[in-house]
């Protein structure tokens, strides 16, 4: 049995692939420890998500569609494999923003089931960007705009990583965001950051030196993007929500697919 401070990964692993996918991964503790090791896992649920997308709109290409249909399915499986879960945290996250309340007021707003006219509006504008970007990365070629797909995935599971970092305190005393907030170790964090980053790197190296540089500057953009969202969000509402992650999520994912559709 793993000590009440030890990190446990097999529980890590079904933590985030439990929370994170409707993959049917069953999470058998839902504490401190295993919250720690779950966003620590993170990116690898995101991986596979990604993976799911690449390999969706790759098979479409193989069967004669064109880019921007591959770009659609790539964008809407990460939305299938998390039930909208993301997308409904950015929605509700720029309905709080935009409603220009006092915190408590726009946690209330963004704990209610409708969609305000900033959320749909951000809704639109995001999966817009992404079947754009998705679209114009497969008409390169389908090995990039699989691995836009993969990465873009990967980024938005680490900019969760870093949101969940110690002394990201939590706006609400219960839900996700207070069971995932402030568990990873800075350190680790930005460990993660940096294994993520350098892999992404390594990846883009299949489609030349420029893809190395390319790859690694989207993921770098979009945790940087993220990470204003995040302090904006925590000055904004005290703290982290499920629904900021879910907002920091597709941020992330935007901004990397944007930053992977550029050059040729």
């Amino acid at each position: 049995m793993p000590g009440p401070s030890s990190t446990p990964w097999p529980d890590g692993l079904r933590f985030a692939f439990g929370t994170l996918t409707v993959l049917p991964v069953p999470v058998t503790r839902w504490d401190r420890d295993a919250a720690r090791g779950g966003m620590l896992c993170a990116p690898l649920a995101g991986a596979v998500v990604g993976g799911c997308a690449a390999l969706a709109g790759v098979a479409l290409l193989a069967l004669g569609a064109d880019a921007l249909l591959a770009a659609v399915v790539s964008a809407a499986v990460p939305a299938a494999l998390t039930r909208g879960l993301h997308l409904d945290g950015l929605a509700d996250t720029a309905d709080g923003l935009g409603s220009g309340k006092p915190a408590p007021d726009a946690l209330r707003i963004m704990k209610q089931s409708d969609i305000g006219p900033f959320g749909v509006l951000t809704l639109v504008l995001v999966l817009l960007a992404q079947v754009a970007a998705l679209a114009q990365a497969y008409g390169g070629s389908w090995a990039r705009g699989a691995l836009a797909a993969v990465v873009s995935a990967t980024a938005a599971r680490l900019a969760l990583t870093l949101a969940a970092r110690a002394g990201v305190p939590a706006a609400r005393p219960e839900g996700l965001g207070a069971a995932v907030a402030g568990v990873v170790p800075v350190r680790a964090a930005a460990l993660a950051a940096v294994l993520v980053t350098g892999a992404a790197a390594a990846a883009g190296a299949l489609l030349g030196t420029y893809g190395v540089v390319r790859t690694a500057a989207a993921v770098l953009a979009a945790l940087v993007v993220a990470e204003l969202l995040l302090g904006h969000c925590t000055r904004r509402f005290g703290g982290v929500t499920g629904d900021v992650f879910g907002g920091l999520a597709e941020t992330a994912a935007t901004v990397c697919l944007l930053v992977m559709s550029l050059g040729q």
